[in-house]
Formats: structure tokens, C-alpha cells, sequence
């Protein structure tokens, strides 16, 4: 393995820390928005739902990366909540489709909407209009890695 600079290491070790404090941070936003208390877990599925719109339990949870049972009982509380419908997969009746509600979709939509709003403000307010482009700077830099 070829030699790591300490700037490299240094800087790997302080982005995931800062990026899984402000992690989070952005889910305590969502979940003091939320009128009903979801676990993480339960927030990630209704998430991973709306973003991949009709999907298998069993899709789900290989995309979550969670046991199909962990999943079941997740969809079950999220059903509770009158978040998700279920629905007879018109290609094999014997699985079923989650969606959204309208409900589950306006969550979704308002926590994506409060967490966008805190970080707008917290960038306002904490940061000068010079700091503020030098994060535009470092974050075009990022974009770079995350297409490695």
C-alpha cells in the first residue's frame, strides 16, 4: 500500500467525523419537526420508500441493507402510522407494493423541507459571505470524490 500523507489521514478522519455529527444533527431537525415520533430506522425506510416509489418488502430490505423480518416490522409501524399502503403486485399476486400515503409523502417532503431550511439559515447566520464560498469551494472538491 502506497504511503498516506498525514493531511490525507488527518482529513479523512475529521470529514467523517464532521459529516456523521452534522448527519446527525440534520435527522434531529426532521424529528423535531414531526408531529408522530418515527425510530431511525422507521425515518430511513419511509425515506428509502419515497425514493424508490413502489418496491417489495423484500427490495427494501436489501436496499437498506437489514434483514426481510427487521423490514416487515418496519413497514408494520410505518402501516400504523398510516405512512405507507400496501398493495397486490399486478405481476405476482403474491408479493405486495409499498408506496406512500399522502401522508407519508407530506413527512417526507417536510422533513426534506426543515432540513434544508436549518442548514440554509445555520449558513446564513454562522458563516460570512467569504466562508460561504469557500464551502461552495471545498464542496465542488468533495463532488470529485464522491464520483470515485
Amino acid at each position: 500500500m502506497a504511503h498516506i500523507s498525514e493531511s490525507a489521514a488527518r482529513a479523512a478522519r475529521d470529514l467523517r467525523v464532521v459529516f456523521s455529527r452534522l448527519r446527525r444533527r440534520i435527522r434531529e431537525i426532521a424529528r423535531d419537526e414531526d408531529e408522530g415520533v418515527l425510530t431511525p430506522s422507521q425515518e430511513s425506510a419511509l425515506t428509502l420508500v419515497g425514493k424508490h416509489g413502489a418496491a417489495t418488502a423484500s427490495a427494501l430490505a436489501s436496499a437498506e441493507g437489514v434483514r426481510p423480518q427487521s423490514m416487515a416490522a418496519t413497514l408494520a409501524a410505518l402501516d400504523q402510522h398510516g405512512l405507507i399502503r400496501r398493495a397486490p403486485d399486478p405481476d405476482d399476486g403474491r408479493r405486495q407494493l409499498v408506496t406512500l400515503t399522502e401522508a407519508g409523502r407530506a413527512r417526507v417532503e417536510g422533513n426534506r423541507q426543515a432540513r434544508e431550511e436549518w442548514l440554509a439559515r445555520a449558513f446564513q447566520d454562522r458563516y460570512t459571505e467569504e466562508e460561504r464560498q469557500t464551502i461552495l469551494d471545498a464542496l465542488t472538491l468533495m463532488e470529485r470524490l464522491s464520483r470515485s
